[in-house]
């Protein structure tokens, strides 16, 4: 197969892989509204889950496929991509308000991600061999650590409604059209996700540029695309605990999904055994959340400023991170 059908077949997967990510944060929201969650909590759980499910499926498929260094790079890489995303949106014609509107307890989101992501990276420092069930002994602590937190950010934003304006963002859809919706474009990504894996592997030995750069860039920032369109529609409609919490939140849940996938490389745990370059993603998306914080922090203060030039700031951490992993 050629370099150019693959990735002609590569983008295809790729187009329908995010416009199922999409349907799932559409329907994951109306199920979200109906329930009568915060915004808080709906856009960094709820809505982090459904539209990271793209991610969890195609690492599944990259560690049966046994690429390792694809799943992983796609984890750590989907972190960055996220806080990519979190400047576009920043920048975008709706996107001058952003901090301004939105809760200063997203910091505690962001620093959940940052704090799971730092786990992450000593787990690849120290490859400590212990597992439990088949998951890794540092897999495991983030996920005791997340449901801690987690826990937490729940309780401090349960009085927290979500905005009148969440109500055109889900539309008129039912309940059971949107679980239908659900699990329709979930089944949907569990078919074609192997195919996106196996492209990308192969793309990562035709252009010469590894599964670690591949799994980092590109499958990192087209599992990460549902995030955008959510994120880009809930600011539209100034539903900014949405938009931020979801960025946020999508950062923490990717890894968990280390968790999940662990078990399924009898060989060892996946941050024991994967390649140290990825050290460096890691560490990169633990400087684009800790700029996340920031924003978050000073953004009632001067909200248009900080929206600029901390969207800025994002898009050129993003570029001197992907140089610096191309090197």
């Amino acid at each position: 197969m050629s370099t150019g059908t693959v990735v002609l077949q590569f983008m295809a997967t790729a187009l329908v892989i995010v416009a199922c990510g999409v349907v799932l944060a559409r329907t994951g929201d109306t199920i979200a509204d109906r329930t009568k969650l915060s915004g808080v909590w709906v856009g960094s759980v709820l809505l982090a889950l459904a539209t990271s499910l793209p991610e969890i499926v195609t690492d599944v498929a990259a560690v049966r496929l046994g690429v390792v260094d694809l799943a992983v790079g796609d984890l750590l890489g989907s972190s960055m991509a996220n806080m990519l995303l979190l400047g576009i949106v920043a920048l975008s014609p709706g996107g001058r308000a952003l901090f301004g509107g939105a809760s200063r307890t997203h910091s505690l989101n962001a620093a959940l991600g940052i704090l799971l992501t730092i786990m992450a990276a000593v787990t690849l420092i120290v490859r400590p061999s212990a597992r439990v069930l088949g998951v890794g002994i540092g897999s495991l602590l983030m996920v005791l650590v997340y449901v801690l937190v987690s826990g937490v950010a729940y309780r401090i934003n349960q009085d927290r409604p979500l905005p009148e304006a969440h109500r055109d963002l889900v539309g008129a859809m039912s309940m059971s059209r949107a679980v239908g919706g659900l699990l329709a474009s979930a089944v949907l990504i569990v078919l074609v996700a192997p195919r996106f894996a196996h492209l990308a592997h192969v793309l990562a030995e035709q252009s010469g540029l590894g599964t670690t750069v591949v799994g980092t860039v590109l499958v990192g920032l087209s599992t990460s695309l549902p995030e955008l369109v959510t994120s880009l529609a809930a600011v539209r409609l100034k539903a900014y605990d949405l938009a931020i919490g979801n960025l946020f939140g999508s950062n923490a849940v990717n890894m968990l999904v280390f968790a999940a996938l662990d078990p399924l490389h009898p060989p060892g745990a996946l941050l024991s055994v994967a390649d140290a370059s990825h050290l460096l993603t890691a560490l990169m998306a633990v400087a684009l959340m800790a700029v996340g914080v920031v924003l978050t922090v000073l953004g009632p203060q001067r909200p248009a400023a900080v929206s600029r030039g901390g969207g800025a700031a994002l898009l050129l951490l993003y570029g001197v991170g992907v140089w610096l992993l191309t090197r």
